[in-house]
């Protein structure tokens, strides 16, 4: 038995520049009832790999034709040698055309609005998916949500479709190590919100002079600065230095503008045992149910949630430990609903 699991052209499968969709497989498989059946397939650059069940699909590069082409050509070569029972395909609705002829046990995961990307955002597209593939997956209730706008669809097809979401590890937390820090982690641009809680920031740290504020992210396209005494920017950081960070602070603020599709950072704070505010876009509400949500983005509404938060150290300290007891989104709890669709369809 084999299954496959194809990543997004470039997707980084690397703890040097590891995205949302690397960092869930790795979190699922690693705990895979089917793990020494699953071979990962992808293209990167850096050496050092998440797992060792890992195939870089590498090849000579042309000015003149697609890499994408080039990279799905290359991963068909791998399946007439070895056909999968499944093929897990992830983020890009675009792949199953291209595959469906040479196998047809597919399954789409959809960690983006589909209503966004190249075919499925129509609803001739996304009908046209839900014949060529076995099961469709969403991150949130809120991606699905976008999916079936448009559409009227029967049982049967319903069926087909999943909610999973992205998953953390809840490790122990030791609150009394929590520091008095603010983090914000993610790309540091206007989608982010990082303009908002950056002004936001600075005023609270000139008023509260015992508090600290971490950022952990980087952002080529946008140059938006902040300078304090008390407010350290680290840039992109590898996931477990993230995670480290998120452990010792007190707060985390997540303000996206974007509709976020469900909301990692979100889901890390909540599970680190922060006391974290959201934005109401997308997903984000089901990553993190038990947090602050702002309604209104404005520099002030950022303010007055962390300021909240600062001074009520009773409020602070029951969202804490309410977002840690509470957390059950796991690695665990999420590999075995996986588990269980890939029981049935293999047997089926």
């Amino acid at each position: 038995m084999k299954i496959s699991i194809l990543l997004p052209y470039k997707e980084n499968f690397s703890p040097n520049y590891a995205g949302a969709v690397s960092l869930f497989v790795k979190d699922t498989v690693s705990l895979s009832k089917f793990k020494k059946k699953i071979v990962i397939f992808g293209n990167t650059k850096f050496k050092k790999k998440l797992l060792k069940n890992y195939l870089n699909l590498s090849f000579k590069k042309y000015f003149f034709k697609s890499n994408t082409n080039s990279y799905l050509e290359k991963f068909k070569k791998c399946e007439l040698r070895e056909k999968s029972n499944l093929i897990e395909i992830h983020n890009r609705p675009d792949y199953i055309d291209k595959l469906y002829k040479i196998n047809d046990n597919l399954i789409l995961y959809f960690h983006n609005n589909p209503n966004n990307m190249k075919n499925s955002n129509t609803v001739s597209k996304k009908i046209s998916l839900l014949k060529k593939t076995k099961k469709i997956i969403f991150n949130s209730r809120w991606t699905k949500k976008q999916f079936l706008k448009g559409l009227t669809l029967n049982k049967e097809k319903r069926e087909k479709l999943l909610i999973i979401n992205q998953c953390a590890e809840k490790s122990y937390v030791n609150f009394k190590n929590k520091k008095n820090l603010v983090i914000f982690v993610g790309r540091l641009n206007k989608s982010k919100g990082y303009d908002l809680f950056g002004n936001a920031i600075v005023q609270l740290l000139n008023k509260y002079s015992s508090w600290k504020s971490i950022v952990i992210g980087d952002e080529p396209r946008e140059n938006i600065s902040f300078n304090h005494k008390n407010l350290k920017i680290l840039g992109f950081q590898k996931y477990s230095s993230v995670l480290n960070w998120l452990s010792k602070s007190k707060i985390s603020v997540v303000c996206s503008r974007w509709d976020e599709p469900f909301g990692r950072v979100a889901l890390e704070a909540s599970s680190k045992g922060c006391a974290t505010i959201i934005s109401n876009r997308g997903g984000l509400k089901e990553a993190a149910p038990n947090s602050i949500i702002l309604n209104n983005l404005t520099v002030n509404s950022v303010k007055n949630a962390i300021e909240k938060l600062i001074k009520n150290s009773n409020l602070r300290i029951k969202l804490q430990l309410r977002s840690y007891k509470k957390f059950k989104l796991t690695n665990n709890f999420i590999s075995k609903k996986i588990d269980n669709y890939r029981q049935l369809l293999i047997k089926s």
